[in-house]
């Protein structure tokens, strides 16, 4: 079955989802487009796994619908699969069997035909840095290498669609830094969602985030645009030889100055007028000898607290989002 659009390889509608009497999915919308790295952020216990297993088909929504490529996971999901690509938060690896033997056999599950194997399985060890653990038993390899695994596993069908729950989980900084590294090469070729609550995930590696929080979808948008969410305008500015406060506020286009030491003030400003070159001209006219001025930057740990801290109900959909298709998403 084509899909009707080449550049979209995942849609999911008004899923919801159950477990006896309470709802933790409530009407989750997501879309995926080719060559995309969608990261979904969430505390812990918001719902990004529930999510992410009904997308893989290993978990059933009470009501919507999922296409992948073009192809209904629900009414196909043999075809839908196919395209799928998955590594669960626990890596579903054989301890006993060795990478060579372990990618071999999860080609095979995949039902690819015996002559694509070794090709593919080639490939899986280049891209994911297992060329030279390929005899080696999986249960001897350290946690970061089990982890390359797993992805290897999810890869070599060449999956349109790779899902990746909390994939760097339990690492350290530097195995980190390498998974995150090969996710980024993947969304290269693939379209690729993650799940995390680590930031830093976000900031690294993701073309767009969508928070999630108490299984609804609360914003969305790219994470460059996360970055920006609620910034406010301003600088700090250090001054060898200040002048009184007073001279400072009284500068065009200043709102607030703030004291933070002896030397230092916090200037916010109205977003039309950037009072910088003003303050740049007095500094030099009445030798205020200014040190430095840096724009100020919101880190993104405040913009995730300001934003899952507000009400999802009073949030502005941003554009892109994937708000914008149907509902809220998960």
């Amino acid at each position: 079955m084509p899909n009707a659009t080449p550049d979209l390889t995942l849609t999911a509608l008004k899923l919801t989802r159950s477990f006896g009497n309470q709802t933790v999915i409530h009407d989750v919308s997501l879309r995926l487009k080719r060559g995309e790295v969608l990261g979904l952020l969430g505390h812990n216990g918001a719902g990004k796994s529930t999510t992410m297993q009904m997308l893989t088909g290993c978990l059933l929504p009470d009501s919507g619908t999922i296409e992948i490529c073009g192809i209904d996971l629900l009414r196909h999901p043999t075809q839908a699969k196919a395209h799928i690509g998955y590594l669960p938060e626990t890596p579903p690896l054989y301890r006993e069997l060795t990478v060579r033997d372990y990618l071999i056999f999860a080609a095979r599950l995949r039902g690819m035909q015996s002559a694509d194997v070794p090709a593919a399985l080639a490939l899986a060890l280049q891209r994911c840095g297992l060329t030279d653990k390929s005899k080696k038993l999986i249960g001897t390899l350290s946690k970061g290498y089990q982890q390359r695994v797993g992805i290897a596993q999810a890869i070599i069908h060449q999956p349109a669609v790779i899902i990746l729950d909390e994939p760097t989980v339990g690492l350290d900084p530097t195995q980190i830094r390498e998974i995150r590294t090969l996710i980024r090469e993947l969304g290269n070729r693939h379209s690729v969602i993650l799940s995390t609550h680590l930031l830093g995930e976000v900031e690294s590696i993701c073309d767009r985030v969508e928070i999630m929080q108490h299984g609804k979808l609360i914003y969305g948008d790219t994470s460059a645009r996360m970055q920006q969410y609620g910034q406010v305008s301003g600088f700090t500015v250090s001054l060898r030889n200040p002048p009184a406060l007073s001279a400072l506020q009284g500068i065009i286009g200043v709102t607030r100055v703030e004291q933070l030491t002896a030397n230092q003030f916090r200037v916010l400003h109205s977003t039309e007028q950037n009072p910088s070159a003003e303050l740049l001209t007095l500094a030099a006219q009445h030798g205020w000898q200014l040190e430095q001025l840096t724009p100020l930057q919101a880190r993104l740990e405040d913009v995730f607290v300001k934003i899952t801290d507000e009400d999802a109900a009073t949030l502005r959909p941003a554009q892109g989002s994937a708000r914008t298709i149907e509902g809220e998403i998960k």
